[in-house]
């Protein structure tokens, strides 16, 4: 069975009822060597932009949970997210940026990082990926909604390591996602391995992004 959607998702309030579209994308991420058991750690007070013009992603899990972090001034607050879980998964054209506001001097100062935008994509095996907000064309190979987050086994689990989710809640699962054309604002991704065929990085001025 496959499912294919255009849409796009905000995560206002946490009362999470998500669809078909809600899904991933990657963005520069952690190597970690647990492999599969993603590491816990407060997020920061910036969240990023990520576009990809094509992922690929084999064993792909989905479920709700809060990361608890620090707004940009280092007060405690916590933030609702959609976690994206492939056990691979190949990455074309790898856009990410972030804005750092207010910098004495400079004023805003932009990071943007790309990849695999030759012949070799990147490659990210275990990867989970904290999504806020996305749009993309998303289609699914033998999608389940609705299964309990804990029994979502054909990704690669749910996180551990003191993650804030609940086993029992609302999930879904697919053999297979392919999304193309993604936009997405993320608050983290970690992964077992993270290849970045390519990786390109400039600093400047001013407020530019992936979109």
């Amino acid at each position: 069975m496959e499912s294919q959607v255009r849409g796009g998702t905000r995560w206002k309030r946490f009362a999470v009822v998500m669809v078909p579209s809600v899904a991933a994308t990657a963005c520069i991420g952690v190597a970690l060597a647990q492999g599969a058991l993603a590491a816990s750690f407060s997020v920061s007070g910036q969240s990023f932009k990520v576009t990809t013009k094509e992922l690929v992603g084999e064993g792909f899990s989905q479920y709700g949970a809060i990361d608890e972090g620090y707004t940009a001034d280092g007060k405690q607050t916590a933030h609702p997210v959609a976690v994206s879980a492939f056990k691979t998964a190949t990455i074309k054209s790898l856009c990410q940026s972030v804005v750092t506001p207010n910098i004495p001097v400079f004023g805003n100062v932009s990071l943007i990082l790309r990849a695999g935008d030759g012949a070799e994509p990147v490659k990210a095996e275990n990867l989970y990926i904290d999504v806020a907000e996305l749009n993309a064309d998303a289609t699914f190979t033998n999608i389940d909604i609705g299964v309990a987050a804990k029994d979502a086994k054909k990704g690669p689990g749910m996180k551990g390591g003191g993650e804030q989710a609940n086993p029992f809640g609302f999930a879904q699962q697919a053999d297979k996602a392919v999304l193309k054309d993604v936009k997405q604002t993320a608050w983290a991704t970690t992964a077992g391995t993270f290849k970045l065929s390519g990786l390109k990085m400039s600093l400047s001025t001013g407020v530019k992004e992936c979109y």
